[in-house]
């Protein structure tokens, strides 16, 4: 049931999303493989690392992009007639699946099956959803937390390392699966004061950063600096991390003087966020779901550049939605037309909102 509500949800979204790009004269296909970050995926799943593009003052290398998604992509076209661009919504749609599923997976073993389909409900329908339906990284990076996750909670360790150091290599803030398998095996030591501790306990630890610190390497030795290359490249994107100072200061120019309207959508979904991220540690969720979120916002709001884009750095954080996931439950068990309303009211704004997103919005997604 929970796949099924998602699936019709993303489906919905992406019919939406074609009639306005018909409407605009536009081809959809192209816009839902093809946009933004996307060329560059499809760029390195075709002819591998080394493109650089020059936008003054930025320098753009296609190293900043992390290697899983355009591995997968490029698979794909070994093996199926498909081109870059339909093999990446392959890629992408599958992904999202395997996420929706790990999510229900989560949801259920915590607070049972009304809470796991409402988690699902509500990721399928959030504003920045139609994210899931595109040739990006973000499903496949939430499919392999998700799962990750759920075998730290469910005691399999080695699983849990071999998936986290796959989210390194998915995404940069794929780090967050590496930094929460850490810190639960490291509670898990501790509270057993080193006795009787599991060697596959160690090995998923041990496993869980091998992904992302081994490309940041690469990256390094291919660039000259082994520990710094990859962070140079970032810079040279106009990308930094500087303890939220940069989101701060676009926060308060877009109070004081506005802005084009993805930015204001993005602070509203920021605030939301450390709202859901309060509420997740107030109803004591397990340690290894609340550093996995924290890990996450914290990488969006410390990083300097691109603030439109911290909504999509934040779609994999599902745990933040275990919360208003637990109220829909009790809502619609007391008055299930107010339930009704508000999924209505969400799904509404993702399948609108996603299509202004990809079609006639002209900034970075």
């Amino acid at each position: 049931m929970a796949l099924g509500l998602f699936l019709a949800a993303r489906l919905t979204g992406v019919a939406v999303l074609t009639a306005t790009a018909w409407a605009y004269g536009k081809n959809p296909l192209w816009l839902l493989g093809r946009s933004w970050d996307s060329g560059w995926y499809v760029g390195i799943a075709a002819h591998g690392y080394g493109r650089i593009e020059h936008y003054p003052p930025k320098i753009a290398s296609d190293y900043a992009f992390f290697p899983l998604y355009p591995g997968l992509v490029r698979a794909v076209t070994e093996v199926t007639p498909l081109s870059g661009g339909a093999a990446g919504l392959v890629v992408s749609w599958a992904a999202a699946g395997a996420a929706a599923c790990g999510l229900y997976a989560v949801g259920r073993l915590l607070y049972g099956r009304g809470v796991a389909v409402a988690l699902v409900l509500l990721w399928g329908v959030l504003p920045h959803s139609v994210l899931l339906s595109l040739a990006y990284t973000e499903p496949v990076l939430t499919a392999l937390a998700a799962w990750s996750l759920y075998a730290v909670l469910t005691g399999r360790w080695v699983w849990a390392g071999v998936l986290a150091s796959l989210s390194g290599l998915a995404r940069p803030n794929g780090l967050a699966v590496a930094a929460a398998v850490l810190v639960a095996a490291a509670y898990e030591v501790v509270r057993r004061r080193g006795r009787n501790v599991s060697h596959r306990l160690w090995t998923g630890a041990a496993l869980a950063p091998l992904g992302w610190c081994g490309y940041v390497l690469w990256v390094g030795v291919r660039t000259g600096d082994p520990l710094g290359g990859y962070f140079a490249v970032q810079r040279r994107w106009g990308s930094r991390f500087d303890f939220g100072v940069g989101a701060l200061h676009q926060a308060r120019h877009l109070v004081l003087n506005g802005g084009r309207f993805v930015f204001p959508m993005a602070m509203v979904a920021v605030a939301v966020s450390i709202v859901l991220f309060a509420l997740l540690v107030v109803d004591r969720a397990p340690l290894v779901l609340v550093v996995y979120s924290g890990v996450l916002l914290v990488i969006a709001l410390g990083g300097a550049g691109y603030f439109e884009c911290k909504p999509r750095f934040l779609l994999p954080a599902f745990p933040l939605l275990l919360p208003p996931a637990r109220a829909l439950v009790r809502t619609a068990r007391a008055r299930p037309w107010h339930a009704t309303v508000v999924v209505g009211a969400l799904a509404g704004l993702s399948f609108v909102y996603g299509a202004f997103l990809v079609v006639v919005n002209q900034t970075p997604l």
